[in-house]
């Protein structure tokens, strides 16, 4: 049975991945690390949990020795709004903290999954069905981070056999945890004020693309490719995966089918702007599906439904 720890365990993907990964091999299996409040209800009594500064190495070390870790789910990142706002503590804690995982995945033979993003591509990637293997020039510094984090992962696997694997996320809808700071956060927020009866600002505009995908298609990506025969794998850091693509109108339209009173206006930020319109349309994902047969089972409609069945049981 794997012995598993996730750093950053508590955040948008960590909540549910977390949970995942304990019906699947055992509570005392997995180890959550934390850093930061808010903590998610009976947190700390579900299973073991370790306090973990991903910018430390010697609390990520200590808790691989104590608990036999042998699979590391490295979550740590400040997504891209945020890391534009603070470009070093991007920079820190993005490849700051890869550098330490990698360090004690190379000394404890620990695999290790580190997400990438579609923030690894840039305004000069092919826009419509983006190649795996494509220029990648972002103008961001979470989109650098995660093309250094590639790299510097792929090497650590050519030099050291660290079985490092990872994937390029598109934009997370989650009815779980709240989105910290993304780009493609208003994919989650439209629903939370759909649901409430609230108009929706919406900062990105009509017109704009961009990769999506429901969260438990996400935590399947992680967890099969990690279980992935490794002989099959050609490409390792990081392959492209898709759900689907949509602007904010074909999602505020799909919304009205079950509110149809619900009002969207918009009020663009440039910042978020400014990233998504760096961004592909839609990937390619053709790799992913050849060499660890990956597939997502949500589309615009059944994610749409579901996270509004979700949420208004969670809200009302």
């Amino acid at each position: 049975m794997k012995k598993i720890l996730v750093i950053g365990s508590t955040g948008q993907i960590g909540t549910e991945l977390s949970m995942r990964l304990r019906s699947i091999y055992g509570e005392n299996n997995v180890v959550c690390g934390y850093y930061a409040p808010p903590y998610p209800e009976g947190f700390f009594e579900a299973g073991p949990t370790a306090y973990i500064d991903a910018q430390q190495i010697n609390p990520i070390a200590d808790t691989v020795r104590k608990y036999n870790i042998d699979t590391i789910y490295n979550l740590a990142a400040i997504l891209s709004a945020t890391a534009e706002k603070n470009p070093k503590l991007g920079w820190e804690v993005g490849v700051g903290g890869l550098m330490n995982c990698l360090d004690v995945a190379r000394e404890y033979k620990c695999g290790l999954f580190t997400p990438s993003s579609i923030g690894a591509f840039g305004p000069d990637t092919p826009k419509d069905h983006t190649p795996q293997d494509t220029i990648q020039r972002p103008n961001t510094i979470y989109g650098i981070t995660k093309v250094l984090g590639e790299l510097v992962s792929d090497y650590y696997f050519k030099h050291w056999q660290v079985d490092t694997r990872s994937v390029r996320y598109p934009g997370l809808i989650s009815n779980v945890a709240l989105p910290g700071g993304g780009t493609t956060d208003y994919a989650v927020e439209i629903f939370y004020k759909a649901v409430k009866g609230e108009v929706f600002e919406c900062p990105i505009q009509a017109g704009t693309f961009m990769d999506m995908m429901y969260m438990p298609d996400a935590l399947d990506a992680a967890i099969n490719l990690m279980e992935a025969n490794p002989a099959r794998l050609v490409h390792r850091n990081a392959f492209n995966i898709t759900a689907m693509s949509f602007d904010p109108e074909m999602l505020y339209n799909e919304i009205k089918k079950y509110y149809p009173d619900f009002q969207m206006v918009y009020n663009i930020h440039p910042l978020k702007q400014h990233i998504a319109d760096s961004w592909p349309n839609h990937l390619d994902d053709t790799c992913a599906r050849e060499e660890w047969d990956w597939q997502s089972h949500y589309n615009l409609e059944s994610m749409t439904k579901d996270m509004i069945d979700k949420l208004k049981r969670k809200l009302l």
